[in-house]
């Protein structure tokens, strides 16, 4: 059961349990609402009221129980997870493998993988701070339990969330190096496209190398837009390898594209340190551009 406390400092003296615990203690509000009517907050142990007034030296406490929304079926896959503390942990998705278990989505996801991985625990919540499609494979950043998530997830679309990939891509780029700034909107289906009425989205690119037919490209999403590289570099003329949406299906690339999260950083919560993750391109990558 995740627990939080704060000691109350002399300037904190006579602000209300709720100007603290949004305040010093970082709460999202949905979460406070939560502990106040289940009673998950206390103050030296004793229930205590959103509008109490606290004194220093007393100690705060939330407490809450994760809930799993689903039940959920084990399935022992292999992947890495390349960092893992107390709050959070950076999973290696491969792929295809869906991020998320859903009513339609039967079979292996990374969710119930990782459900099995930590030994199926009775209050197992999996809580992806950022998402990837099935076809993508690399690095996610989960929280283990809400507050650590609400914490993080306010980093999204900042400088303080760095998310690089990889890309092999049919073509050549018009430049070695740039930056893509198209609106995308919604298509036909589960399609994205670029249109001056869409939402800004904004990737930047460099070639890493070329060979005949394809590039090796990383890319820094300064936006998170969904399908954003694929639908940028489509637009650009150079889509990535094996898109079946946005270029052509590729048979070496079976159920995925040649998409790689390969890295992740972001300041912690908790530490303020600079944390984060490299995933090497995987072999049937590296194949198409004859790295191996």
């Amino acid at each position: 059961m995740p627990e939080l406390t704060h000691t109350v400092s002399g300037e904190e003296a006579g602000r209300t349990v709720k100007s603290v615990a949004l305040g010093a203690m970082n709460l999202s509000r949905s979460l406070f609402s939560s502990l106040k009517f289940s009673g998950g907050l206390t103050l030296d142990g004793n229930p205590v009221r959103a509008d109490a007034r606290v004194q220093a030296g007393q100690a705060l406490c939330a407490r809450w129980q994760e809930e799993p929304a689903l039940i959920l079926t084990p399935y022992a896959l292999p992947f890495e997870i390349p960092y893992q503390d107390e709050h959070y942990l950076i999973i290696d998705k491969p792929a295809p493998l869906p991020t998320l278990c859903s009513a339609r989505q039967e079979g292996p996801t990374l969710e119930n993988a990782l459900y099995a991985r930590l030994g199926c625990p009775d209050d197992f919540v999996f809580r992806p701070v950022n998402r990837l499609d099935k076809g993508t494979s690399g690095l996610l950043a989960a929280a283990r339990d809400a507050h650590a998530q609400q914490l993080l997830q306010r980093q999204l679309h900042t400088d303080s969330f760095v998310r690089e990939y990889l890309a092999v891509c049919r073509g050549h780029l018009p430049k070695t190096e740039g930056t893509v700034d198209l609106p995308i909107a919604r298509g036909d289906g589960v399609k994205r496209e670029v249109r001056p009425d869409g939402v800004r989205a904004v990737t930047h690119y460099r070639v890493e190398s070329e060979t005949e037919a394809y590039s090796l490209v990383r890319l820094r999403l300064e936006t998170g837009r969904t399908h954003q590289i694929r639908v940028h570099m489509a637009a650009l003329g150079c889509p990535v390898a094996g898109d079946y949406v946005y270029g052509q299906p590729d048979s070496r690339l079976p159920g995925r594209f040649a998409l790689h999260a390969s890295g992740l950083r972001f300041t912690h919560p908790f530490t303020g340190k600079e944390t984060g993750a490299e995933s090497p391109l995987p072999a049937e990558l590296k194949a198409l551009m004859n790295l191996i």
